[in-house]
């Protein structure tokens, strides 16, 4: 093969250079470059601007022919390429060239398209923490086919095989990139908005990393789509006091996001929580004596003298028409409020 190369670039000056940009990003993909390499790599050598972009991140490579890197607005290319993985189109490369196209553009081109495929597949995208959308949608979807699914988690950068965990976050004021960074730190890690709540994936979710002001549900579920739905139900159990809820944890409780809110709501014990919310003093005094069980621990959760957690605890066993002293009553208290926090979302 190498001695008809030789024959063939003899005869025509263009296969001699075609062959040569071949055998170029040949030693560039042996030596395993990654994308800003081989973008320097390929304006040096079309002595001209050089772009890459990725659909999944939106990242944008624009490098001159010096190797300085430019801003990600693209100025007119004067060739494009897509870029195909497992016959899906994931991105771009162009090269932007102040005059007309190059007689061996369109082999540079086709190349570097080719040397982006396999350093995205080798590497995964950009090591950024928010992701497209549509790409989490494929992961978390009940209606995605498992190839899709794993092409996606590939594209946004997590091994094949791996375990992939899930959290539903809403946060106020934090950015989700910085949650995610935080939760997951040094490993693989994405967000992105769906729905109007936050999705983490990550290789791992460490629940006391979660930043102050931040409510999160944990998905325990092998399959992601599975997870997401543990994740949301868990995050509609989160509360101030316990601002990150784990699905396992839940236990029975979880049964209570499976019913309809109309039966929800017209459960007598729930109506009676939602009258006591008009006061958020009792609502909490409420959570915290059903999260201890006794007056005295819930009286240090709410710096308060236990005789004032007790005149609280009596007012509002008149009010819910509950009997707080024993164990049944408790126990239908628990239910009830954690049933009312579904309805409020």
């Amino acid at each position: 093969m190498e001695a008809l190369a030789v024959r063939l670039s003899g005869l025509d000056p263009y296969v001699d250079g075609a062959l040569r940009i071949v055998a170029f990003y040949d030693t560039l993909m042996r030596r395993r470059v990654d994308l800003p390499a081989l973008a320097r790599a390929s304006a040096g050598l079309a002595e001209c601007v050089a772009g890459i972009r990725l659909y999944g991140t939106g990242r944008t490579i624009r490098v001159s022919s010096g190797g300085g890197e430019l801003p990600a607005g693209s100025a007119p290319g004067s060739g494009r390429v897509a870029v195909v993985l497992d016959e899906e189109e994931i991105g771009s490369v162009w090269l932007e060239r102040p005059g007309p196209a190059g007689p061996l553009d369109e082999v540079l081109l086709e190349r570097l398209a080719i040397a982006v495929a396999a350093a995205v597949e080798r590497y995964g995208p950009a090591r950024t923490t928010m992701a497209d959308p549509a790409l989490v949608e494929l992961v978390i979807g009940t209606g995605t086919d498992e190839a899709a699914r794993a092409r996606a988690l590939r594209l946004l950068g997590f091994a094949a095989g791996r375990p992939v965990r899930v959290a539903a976050v809403r946060s106020d004021g934090l950015p989700l990139d910085r949650v995610g960074g935080l939760v997951c730190p040094g490993r693989p890690v994405k967000g992105a908005v769906v729905g109007g709540v936050g999705v983490v994936l990550a290789a791992a979710v460490e629940p006391d990393r979660f930043p102050a002001g931040v409510r999160a549900g944990i998905g325990t579920a092998e399959r992601p789509d599975v997870a997401w739905r543990e994740a949301r139900t868990a995050l509609r159990f989160a509360t101030a006091r316990e601002p990150v809820v784990r699905h396992a944890a839940l236990g029975a409780l979880a049964l209570l996001a499976e019913l309809p809110r109309d039966v929800l709501r017209g459960n007598p014990d729930v109506a009676a929580v939602a009258r006591l919310a008009a006061c958020p003093e009792d609502l909490e005094t409420l959570d915290a004596y059903c999260a201890t069980g006794s007056l005295r621990r819930a009286a240090d959760l709410l710096h308060l003298h236990h005789s004032s957690v007790a005149r609280r605890v009596e007012q509002i066993g008149r009010v819910t028409g509950l009997d707080l002293t024993g164990a049944p009553g408790l126990a239908r208290a628990g239910l009830a409020l954690a049933a009312w926090r579904l309805l409020e979302g």
